[in-house]
Formats: C-alpha cells, sequence, structure tokens
C-alpha cells in the first residue's frame, strides 16, 4: 500500500488583530500549525521560527524510526533560535509558540505537540480530538475540579501552560506515532477555530465538503461568521491511496506556507458577507476615512488655506512720551483660538481616557508571587510611570516554591480573573494541588514500654496448687466432648 496526502492550509487574521501571529505549513510529508504569542512584538516572529525550523524535514529521507527523534530535534533547533532572536532583540523577550505537526514516514504519521493547537482525526464519520490541550483549564478538567462544559466557557480557558519559547524551562512535548489509513482526514488548527466553532459543527463540514480546499476555506469562514476575533489558521489533509486514484487525480507535491511565516502575512480578513464581518469592515472604513474631505469644486477643504489672505491686526500705538513705547501683543486670530480650544479638547479628552483607564483596571484582578507567596491582586500586573496599577488584596499560605513547576511558571507570570471570587477560587485550586502533592504522613508507631529491671533478692510467691481434677493453670480449658 503506498499512501500520500493531499492537503491544504489556510489563515486569516480574523476581524479584530491588527496582525497575524499564526503560521503553518502543509506538504506531502509534513504538516505544521503555530500560534505565536508575546504580544505585537514577538508572536508573529516566535511562530514563523517554529515553521521554519520544522520545513526541512518535509522530503522522504526518513523512516518511521527515526521520525520522532527528527521532530524534537527541530523543535530543540527552534526553541534555540527563539531564545538566540529574544537575547539580540530585548523586545521580543517573553515570546512563544504552540507547535503542531505531523509528519508522515512512508505510512506512519509521527506527531508532535505543545500548547492549545489542536489536532483532530476524522475516520469513518467520527471526529476525535487526538491531542491535549496543554492549558490551564485543561487541567482543571483532568483533576475533576470542574467540567468540559465549564472549560469551554472558563475565563481562564486561554491560559496555555506548555508552549515552545524564550523560558528557562526545557518544555517536554507530547509524540505519538499513528497509522495513515486511507479514507482518514486529519484536521490541524489554532484555537481561532476550537475556540469558536462547535466541535459538532467542525464534523459536519468534514463529512459534507470532500474537497481539501472549499472545506478548509470553509472552516476558516464559519469561525469569522462566528465574530472570531484571534487569527485562524486551518491545515487540513487527506490519506489516499495512489494506487486507487484516476490518471490526473494525483496530489499536489507543492508545500504551502500561511500565516506570519507568508510573503502575504499582511493580508487583510477574507471575511464572507455577515454581521461579524460588516462591524469589521465599518469600523475598518471610519478608522481610515479620517482624511481631508474634497469640495466639490476638488479642492481640500482646509481651514488653514484661508489664512494667507487674513490680515492680522494689531492695536494702535501710542507714542506719548510718558508711554514705555512697547509693542501690544497681538490680537489672536479665530484660527489660533480655534487650535488653543482643539488642544484644551484633546487634554481634556486624554485625562478622561486616563482616568477612565486607570478606573478599569481597578475592576481587574490577577494571581501573582512577586514575593514568592501566592496572592491575590486588583488591577494589572503593569505599571504607567510611576503610578503602580495593581495594588495587594490579600495573601495567601501557599509559597509558589511548593507548586508544581508547570503551575509555578504560571502564577509567576500571573494568572488574570474576572472577579475577586474568581481570584479566590484560584488560589485555593492552587493550595488543593499544594496538598496533592505532598507526600502522605507516615503513620507513628509507639514502641512497647521497656519491662522494669526484676529483683532477683524479691522471691515471686508460689502459685496455688491446683484442686484435684481442676486445670492446670497456664493451658487453656478444653470443654468436654458431648
Amino acid at each position: 500500500m503506498t499512501v500520500a496526502l493531499r492537503y491544504a492550509a489556510r489563515s486569516d487574521v480574523g476581524l479584530v488583530r491588527s496582525d497575524n501571529q499564526d503560521s503553518a505549513y502543509a506538504g506531502p510529508h509534513l504538516l505544521v500549525v503555530a500560534d505565536g504569542m508575546g504580544g505585537h512584538a514577538g508572536g508573529d516572529v516566535a511562530s514563523s521560527v517554529a515553521v521554519a525550523a520544522l520545513a526541512p524535514l518535509d522530503g522522504e529521507s526518513h523512516g518511521p524510526d527515526d521520525a520522532l527523534d527528527e521532530l524534537e530535534t527541530a523543535l530543540d533547533d527552534a526553541r534555540s533560535e527563539i531564545i538566540a532572536r529574544s537575547d539580540a532583540e530585548p523586545d521580543l523577550a517573553g515570546m512563544g509558540t504552540t507547535v503542531t505537526a505531523i509528519l508522515r514516514a512512508g505510512n506512519k504519521l509521527a506527531m508532535v505537540h505543545l500548547g492549545d493547537s489542536r489536532g483532530y482525526l476524522f475516520r469513518d464519520g467520527t471526529l476525535t480530538q487526538v491531542t491535549a490541550d496543554h492549558t490551564f483549564v485543561q487541567h482543571l478538567v483532568d483533576t475533576g475540579r470542574i467540567t468540559p462544559e465549564e472549560a469551554e466557557h472558563h475565563p481562564q480557558r486561554s491560559v496555555v501552560m506548555r508552549v515552545l519559547g524564550d523560558f528557562d524551562t526545557d518544555v517536554t512535548a507530547d509524540l505519538s506515532v499513528r497509522e495513515a489509513r486511507t479514507g482518514d482526514r486529519w484536521l490541524l488548527c489554532s484555537d481561532g477555530l476550537s475556540g469558536y466553532v462547535s466541535a459538532e459543527t467542525i464534523a459536519e463540514t468534514l463529512a459534507e465538503i470532500e474537497d481539501v480546499d472549499a472545506c478548509a476555506d470553509r472552516l476558516v469562514q464559519l469561525a469569522l461568521r462566528a465574530g472570531g476575533p484571534d487569527n485562524v489558521t486551518v491545515v487540513l489533509a487527506d490519506v489516499v491511496e495512489l494506487d486507487d486514484l484516476p490518471d490526473g487525480a494525483m496530489p499536489s507535491t507543492a508545500s504551502a506556507v500561511v500565516g506570519a511565516a507568508a510573503v502575504s502575512r499582511n493580508r487583510p480578513s477574507a471575511a464572507a458577507d455577515g454581521p461579524a464581518a460588516r462591524a469589521a469592515r465599518l469600523s475598518h472604513r471610519a478608522r481610515t476615512s479620517a482624511g481631508p474631505r474634497d469640495d466639490e469644486d476638488g479642492r481640500d477643504e482646509d481651514p488653514a488655506d484661508d489664512d494667507a489672505a487674513r490680515p492680522v491686526t494689531t492695536a494702535p500705538r501710542d507714542d506719548s512720551p510718558d508711554d514705555e513705547d512697547e509693542d501690544e501683543p497681538l490680537a489672536p486670530s479665530p484660527r489660533r483660538r480655534g487650535l488653543a480650544l482643539t488642544w484644551v479638547t484633546v487634554g481634556i479628552a486624554l485625562v478622561a481616557a486616563v482616568a477612565g483607564g486607570y478606573a478599569w483596571t481597578q475592576t481587574q484582578y490577577f494571581v501573582g508571587a512577586p514575593d514568592g507567596t501566592v496572592a491575590v491582586y486588583r488591577g494589572i500586573p503593569q505599571s504607567l510611570g510611576p503610578l503602580d496599577l495593581a495594588s495587594l488584596v490579600e495573601t495567601s499560605e501557599v509559597s509558589v516554591d511548593e507548586l508544581p513547576g508547570y503551575l509555578r511558571e504560571r502564577v509567576e507570570q500571573t494568572i488574570t480573573a474576572g472577579s475577586l471570587a474568581e481570584a479566590r477560587r484560584l488560589v485555593e485550586m492552587l493550595a488543593d494541588d499544594v496538598a496533592d502533592d505532598e507526600p502522605a504522613p507516615t503513620p507513628s508507631v509507639t514502641p512497647p514500654p521497656t519491662p522494669a529491671p526484676v529483683d532477683p533478692a524479691v522471691t515471686a510467691p508460689a502459685a496455688p496448687a491446683p484442686a484435684a481434677g481442676g486445670p492446670t493453670p497456664g493451658l487453656p480449658t478444653v470443654a468436654p466432648a458431648l
């Protein structure tokens, strides 16, 4: 049996973001989705580095036995490159990316996974998620703290525990090998799809649309119609048997690169018509239509054009000898008065914006441990010049050193909460994790008392002689047989 992949890759910036931090690759032997994080400065760089490190694996030189090793080596190379870029450019510090990749070696598929991008297998009409989200919320589900249904709407569902980044922690990726079975359809996607389109809708789409290109386009549009504010990236691949394909139906062998790693990374959203798309277009139109307005006669209507013909008036000068012979100040022109009013208005607006922004920060909460102890804070973990935007609300008895490694890193980076009650629940969960990791106490054993020394000079009283026919002391009494 000779199998191959028929594949498609799509990435869209989404309806809200100004740049695309996702990157993806699809080729005859390699499928990759990487969702970058780290803000405008670093997310796109991290995801592009990951794709660049994995792309050379898209060939037939590797066998099934060493495919996983090659994926791990490529991830290590990507991590080293991300650390080097971060050291060279301090603005990139803290960047990272998720990675979900499949490397085909013959009829075997080697998979590596880090983060909350997902890998799905659609086989015989059933959709199965084959990757586990490395998120704080998934940890809560795994430990029975919340249900999978509650996880879908949890405010911390985007807090990722394991990523490929410039952190000191050497994060271990999930590795697996599966069979490439004819008729299988594989879907790799960023959370821009899985976070806004239900698994049921994804399964229906995969079942209804046979063509991989059309199906990938539909999945992206579904995320955008749901109002998807995040970048949306999809890699879709069908496993086909080459011997069963008619002439001229061989799958393409040209690789596809999309998202931040592609030349077309600045392409605007391809959102089709819909309420969310129309709202996004109106917002974009409002931002780009603030230039000078043209008059009907073709001239730019600019009040500054009238200043050249406007005379400057001065107060009359008194030449009397008693005067100090100084010019009176110029009377402000209407344009100057207008500019002064404009600057006053702008100043008031700025003050109001700053005051409103600060008031908003004081409705936020987060959990952190800047002093080594887990605590709840009001505000956001940032400062505005000399103004600290966070204040301590309450501390706990949980030491950050007692937490498991993956939770320690998340707390040190702070975990946001929607309310004070939510922040307190997070602290309680962290305390439970510490309690779960503590070894069970060893039961104490009280040694038997040491017998007192016997004085040989003291003679114990003789035991009384047994009565005739009576039992002998120290021997068990046996009931007579009936």
